[in-house]
């Protein structure tokens, strides 16, 4: 959609892009290390669940960062080929032929990851997306869905910091979540990809929430936000003893094994903080710039968490337009990411009038864009 709004038009300067959240930095040494000292193993097949190495760093993760009494890194931990990869599987060990006599249901925020609305047409569910905006804390009201709904869900995704937005669930969030899950029998698909990535207190996680034995729970972690090694593509699903038997099996048939350098990079990874307490600086610089260069304009907002600035702008679209024709800026008009609740009337759409921002560039490259990006927003969208 982004190609098809800007490849036509001109950039009015030399091209940066923001749009995507593709985070840009330098490999830690040890990923390049570990990755070397295992390439022999690229000559055998690696297990499903990884090795024991991995698990315990896995689990062990889980433990330090969500203060978790312990979890099993034998049953209740699997790695995944990138989170995306286990976001887009997991339907589909939970999804029915039918459920209440109807078709099931699987609840999505409004915005969302793309993802989630592939996942949930490809399994034959359908899709309910429930919006999410600053009316609601921009994290979706699930209570609010009429009980004929929420008896045909069977899962339901919630992004925690949330992609666009960088909203954080609360304790009472997630507890509130799933009581309406155990009431009506559904699964809770956390997306915490970014939760390593705030700007003053670490994000609670649905795992510490829900707590143990994390019935009708499963949570994904990915290293390309933590980490910033998007290229590894190397994620975390755990959760729930009796789901995660069920999707191992399934990626038994479906999803591939993740390659033994890239389990041994990540348990590398998982096992150290220093890199990513560096990575979560860089980012605090570049929010700080943000807020210098853009925080007296309306529409301003600091995320929580992750690495997306969510400009409201009153048209997402016409912004982002004006900007890659005026300043050769391109960003992600938030319309993109969201669908209207009334057909054919775009403004009933919870991301018409933002643009999405991505500062995963370096600092220089990033005040400056932010700077011309100032200087045309203060135009208006005419």
């Amino acid at each position: 959609m982004l190609a098809t709004l800007l490849d036509d038009v001109a950039p009015g300067r030399p091209p940066v892009s923001l749009a995507i959240g593709d985070p840009q930095g330098d490999v830690p040494a040890f990923v390049t290390e570990a990755i070397a000292r295992h390439a022999k193993t690229f000559g055998t097949y690696p297990p499903i669940n990884g090795t024991a190495e991995w698990r315990e760093a896995a689990a062990g993760w889980l433990t330090r960062r969500f203060a978790l009494p312990g979890i099993d890194p034998d049953k209740q931990v699997l790695p995944l080929n990138g989170t995306r990869e286990g976001l887009f599987l997991a339907p589909f060990i939970v999804t029915p032929e039918s459920k209440a006599g109807g078709r099931p249901v699987i609840l999505l925020p409004n915005p969302f990851y793309q993802c989630y609305a592939a996942a949930t047409l490809s399994c034959g569910a359908e899709p309910v997306f429930v919006r999410a905006d600053m009316a609601t804390g921009f994290l979706p009201d699930f209570t609010a869905l009429p009980k004929t709904i929420l008896e045909r869900t069977t899962a339901a995704y919630i992004c925690s910091p949330s992609n666009p937005e960088g909203a954080c669930a609360s304790e009472a969030y997630w507890r509130t979540l799933f009581a309406l899950a155990d009431q009506y029998d559904f699964t809770v698909f956390a997306d915490e990809c970014y939760a390593d990535i705030y700007r003053e207190k670490p994000p609670l996680g649905a795992l510490h929430a829900r707590g143990a034995p994390f019935e009708r729970l499963l949570s994904f972690h990915s290293l390309s936000k933590r980490s910033g090694l998007p290229g590894l593509r190397s994620g975390i699903v755990a959760g729930d003893t009796k789901l995660m038997v069920k999707f191992r099996a399934l990626r038994n048939y479906a999803g591939p094994q993740v390659p033994a350098p890239i389990i041994a990079a990540s348990a590398a990874a998982w096992s150290d903080e220093t890199h990513v307490a560096a990575n979560r600086a860089r980012y605090a610089e570049r929010f700080a710039a943000a807020q210098r260069l853009l925080g007296n304009r309306a529409g301003f907002r600091l995320p929580e968490g992750g690495f997306f600035l969510w400009l409201e702008v009153g048209d997402g679209e016409r912004a982002a337009l004006k900007l890659w024709r005026e300043g050769g800026i391109r960003v992600l008009p938030g319309a993109y990411m969201g669908r209207e609740s009334e057909a054919g009337k775009p403004r009933t759409n919870p991301g018409f009038p933002y643009i999405r921002v991505a500062l995963v560039n370096d600092l220089s490259t990033i005040m400056a864009a932010l700077e011309r990006m100032g200087e045309i927003l203060s135009e208006g969208l005419s």
